[in-house]
């Protein structure tokens, strides 16, 4: 974990230009750890040349709950070589979680953020977008409470 996120910074550095963002996209993101598993389509749409919002609905699957849920991303996308950017942003999630027990079901809310890279297959006349980003998220209402982290691989169309 540590040198991931010792690598992001390095990458984060390194790349000081802005990408083109694309108009719209869509497709899915899979989310894998040691104890977490789900996916979530997704759906992304460019505001600017450099930013976009990313929509998200998925489910996901624990040893004692799952959930579905509900993300909101605001990207600042950057240019590290062509076709390669890297993103990131803040963002805010609504779940519901499904315990094991029939009354352990409840709602949470959280915020946090997003940061990835991606490879753009566009310039290769290819709508293709795929990356990989962890997404941090700190749960402020519901007893499933607490800090997470999601990481994801992700591939979508463009258009």
């Amino acid at each position: 974990m540590k040198n991931l996120l010792l690598g992001l910074l390095a990458v984060c550095t390194i790349g000081t230009g802005y990408s083109q963002v694309n108009p719209h996209a869509i497709g899915v993101r899979l989310n894998g750890s040691p104890s977490l598993y789900g996916a979530e389509f997704s759906f992304q749409l460019g505001v600017t040349e450099r930013n976009r919002f990313e929509f998200d609905l998925g489910g996901r699957s624990h040893k004692n709950w799952s959930s579905v849920s509900l993300t909101a991303i605001f990207h600042w996308d950057f240019n590290i070589l062509q076709g390669w950017n890297w993103f990131v942003g803040p963002g805010a999630q609504v779940s519901h979680f499904i315990g094991k027990n029939v009354y352990e079901n409840d709602f949470g809310v959280s915020l946090g953020g997003q940061i990835g890279m991606e490879y753009d297959f566009n310039h290769l006349n290819a709508p293709i977008l795929v990356g990989v980003d962890i997404r941090p998220m700190f749960n402020f209402i519901g007893s499933y409470g607490g800090f997470g982290y999601g990481t994801a691989l992700s591939c979508r169309y463009t258009f």
